[in-house]
């Protein structure tokens, strides 16, 4: 009997192995996390819409439009204490049950992805919605996006773990799940892919693309048939057509007001950051940051209602986005103090411990910002004639490209949303731009800018294994200088001064190689001005390397520095131990792989799982 059974269960385990190997079950995984995604976004925004009624009005209603302003909250001045309430709620339900609910959420999803094997714990689909929704709905000037995303992903990595998935097919769902959630949100399918394959995916190939197009399409249909076929924003298509005529003058302001929006991209990214350090440093507690922060939230809607009439900067911000769309705000001066205190309330908003997503925040801002300089440049170039609607939808995708590093897909989404051609090129530049001046200045986004503060790094790029397949000496680019153990920090400063760039310094005794100084740590030294300059290179040195021939490949030399923990490698044509320093033909470290790459940086790390 026991055989018996035994052997029914190894031929069940057989079949089940088969039936998970078979495209078709992947395919419908994807729509049911399609379905799933797109039912969350529609409960997400009815919940929004819930809590928004709640806070405001002291109303169980669910009839809420967020193109529309918010009418005068029933408590008057009392407003200012719904967004602390609301904190505060957020805080115990974070810290109770999901603390990887709290802040934005993306970046949760890619440490999941690649630091967790894709597992996201389902809790966090609960937890996650209701306190994204009360921060939103007490007037949290966060984003309903990115809730959604973390909400859709999580259920991708559940169904996966339910279903005993592999982990390559567990990490498709994910990204099915967040792409599918973005999709489901905006009511852009073909944004939702793109977003999918710009930020979550590990693998492009159709094993893993195929099933995150068929969520993302499953998932706005269902959003069309609950929600109705409507744009997140009205767009008139007269003005965005308006494109089509435009001459190279145009195209000069478009081109200048991408480098303005990736500066302020950048600013946005930064301010974020700063203002969560600043927050923890001074409020050790996370609900003494929650009074303090909302409260600073809840007086500036306050203030901006008692002089306009408007909260303006309150919850996701779309009224505002409409407005300037609509053409009704029209004083660049507003505009901009606008665009201040909707980063100020943002970065506020998350560093008082709510939850709530930046892709609302950043189209808010570059909404505002591109009508602005629409203005400003009609003032200043009356032939121009440029309607401010044009520029919201540039600065929009812009803000994007810059904040969140997803360029395409904010160019794309844009697209998608006015439905007009004659656009796409001027969007192509301005998030091409904006992206470009954020990456000059940083390789971080707002969202692995998070994860690198944990020091957890994220791959920019995708390569195949032909990348792999380099071999080691293909890495060296940085100049090898040798010197006697001996020398000085004065010597080197000395010396250096030979050298256009840093060197890779190895030390040698009697011949021999004893110690070596990789480049970037040459920099670091550079700059600690509290060094003796008597003192011993051999001091700051390591002795710590490992031995390889020159033409070892790229996975052998990731491969080595990972079983090592070593830093440096000295590249040899037998990849013996140097009996004399010459045969040591050139040094590599892991700073070049990451310098060259982003892929090795998975393999590099031993707590990373690629």
């Amino acid at each position: 009997m026991e055989e018996g059974s035994s052997s029914d269960t190894g031929a069940l385990r057989s079949r089940w192995r088969k039936v998970r190997r078979n495209p078709f079950f992947h395919f419908l995984l994807a729509i049911f996390v399609g379905v799933i995604a797109g039912l969350g976004a529609v409960v997400f925004r009815r919940l929004i819409a819930l809590m928004h009624n709640l806070f405001f009005y002291g109303q169980a209603s669910l009839v809420f439009n967020a193109l529309q302003h918010a009418k005068a909250s029933a408590w008057g001045a009392g407003i200012i204490l719904a967004p602390v309430v609301g904190g505060l709620i957020v805080v115990w339900l974070v810290r109770s049950f999901a603390p990887e609910a709290k802040g934005h959420g993306v970046p949760e999803v890619m440490d999941a992805i690649y630091y967790k094997a894709g597992v996201i714990r389902p809790v966090v689909v609960i937890v996650k919605a209701l306190a994204s929704a009360i921060t939103i709905g007490s007037g949290g000037s966060v984003g309903r996006e990115g809730p959604i995303i973390q909400i859709g992903a999580a259920f991708g990595s559940s169904l996966a773990g339910w279903l005993y998935l592999p982990e390559w097919q567990r990490l498709g769902l994910i990204a099915a799940g967040a792409g599918a959630g973005i999709a489901a949100t905006f009511n852009t399918p073909v944004g939702g892919v793109l977003f999918a394959v710009e930020l979550m995916l590990v693998e492009i190939s159709a094993r893993t693309l195929v099933p995150v197009m068929i969520a993302t399409g499953t998932a706005t249909l269902v959003s069309r048939l609950l929600l109705g076929n409507y744009p997140s924003f009205i767009i008139p298509p007269d003005i965005i057509a308006e494109t089509a005529h435009m001459d190279i003058r145009n195209y000069l302001v478009f081109a200048l007001l991408g480098i303005i929006v990736g500066g302020i991209g950048l600013f946005f990214t930064r301010m974020l950051y700063w203002t969560e350090d600043f927050f923890e440093r001074i409020l050790p507690s996370a609900y003494l940051r929650a009074v303090v922060g909302m409260g600073a939230v809840g007086i500036t809607i306050w203030i901006i209602f008692l002089f306009s009439g408007k909260y303006y900067v309150e919850g996701v911000g779309y009224a505002t986005i409409q407005d300037v769309l609509d053409g009704v705000l029209l004083n660049p001066g507003f505009l901009l103090l606008l665009v201040l205190l909707k980063i100020l309330s943002f970065s506020t908003t998350l560093a008082a411990g709510g939850s709530g997503g930046v892709f609302s925040p950043s189209l808010f801002v570059g909404a505002l910002l591109g009508a602005a300089c629409i203005l400003l440049f009609n003032s200043l170039f009356p032939g121009l004639h440029m309607h401010i609607a044009t520029g919201a939808a540039l600065g929009m995708a812009g803000m994007v490209a810059s904040s969140t590093g997803a360029a395409v897909t904010g160019a794309v989404m844009i697209f998608e949303m006015t439905n007009d051609y004659h656009i796409i090129i001027p969007l192509i530049l301005v998030a091409s731009i904006a992206f470009g001046i954020r990456r000059m200045v940083t390789r971080d986004s707002i969202y692995t800018l998070k994860l690198l503060r944990r020091g957890h790094y994220i791959p920019e790029a995708r390569h195949s294994n032909l990348y792999l397949m380099r071999s080691a000496s293909s890495l060296v680019e940085t100049p090898l200088l040798r010197l006697h153990d001996h020398r000085l920090l004065k010597d080197l400063h000395r010396l250096l001064r030979r050298y256009p760039r840093l060197p890779h310094i190895l030390l040698i005794r009697d011949g021999k190689p004893v110690a070596a100084i990789a480049s970037h740590r040459v920099h670091e030294i550079l700059g600690r001005r509290n060094l003796p300059e008597d003192t011993p290179l051999l001091e700051l040195a390591s002795t710590d390397w490992i031995l390889l021939r020159r033409d070892v490949q790229l996975y052998e030399l990731v491969a080595a520095f990972r079983s090592s923990g070593a830093e440096i490698a000295l590249l040899s044509e037998d990849g013996e131990t140097p009996q004399h320093h010459s045969s040591v033909s050139a040094m590599v470290t892991s700073e070049d792989i990451l310098a060259d790459t982003s892929l090795p940086v998975l393999l590099l790390h031993p707590e990373m799982k690629p």
